[in-house]
C-alpha cells in the first residue's frame, strides 16, 4: 500500500514538472554572433524564470534606445555571485551578448561594471550555424 502511494506521488510530481521542462526556444537570438553594447542601466529585473537587464543605449538618431538583455534564472546567477542589487539604475555598463535576430536586445554572456569588474563568461564562442 505504501509503495502504491509513493508511486502515485511520484507520477503526480512528474506530471507537474512537464510544463517546467517545456520552457522556450532561444531561436530568437543569433548564437552565431556576439556583440557588445554600452549604456545605462534602467532596471535590473531579478525574476523567475529569467532575470533581465533593461538598459538605455545611445544611438546616432537622437534619444537612446531601450535594450533588454535576457539572463539565466536568479538561482544560477546567485551561485555565480549575483544579488538583486548587483546592477542599479543609472550604472554605466557594457554588455556582451548574442544579439536578437530582430530588435534591441540579446542573450547575456557578460557585463563589465563601472569599476571594471566583469561578471559572466565573455569567452563563450559563437555557435556556427548548420546548413539546412
Amino acid at each position: 500500500m505504501r509503495f502504491k502511494a509513493l508511486g502515485l506521488v511520484g507520477i503526480a510530481v512528474a506530471i507537474c514538472a512537464i510544463p517546467a521542462a517545456a520552457h522556450h526556444s532561444f531561436a530568437m537570438f543569433d548564437a552565431s554572433k556576439r556583440s557588445t553594447v554600452a549604456g545605462t542601466v534602467k532596471e535590473f529585473q531579478w525574476t523567475n524564470p529569467h532575470a533581465f537587464i533593461v538598459m538605455m543605449v545611445a544611438n546616432n538618431d537622437g534619444p537612446a534606445d531601450q535594450w533588454t538583455i535576457e539572463m539565466g534564472g536568479p538561482g544560477g546567477l546567485a551561485r555565480q555571485g549575483w544579488v538583486p542589487k548587483t546592477l542599479k539604475p543609472g550604472m554605466n555598463i557594457s554588455v556582451i551578448m548574442h544579439p536578437l535576430r530582430e530588435g534591441h536586445g540579446g542573450q547575456f554572456l557578460a557585463v563589465t561594471l563601472p569599476d571594471g569588474t566583469q561578471l559572466g563568461n565573455p569567452d563563450t564562442e559563437p555557435v556556427k550555424e548548420r546548413a539546412p
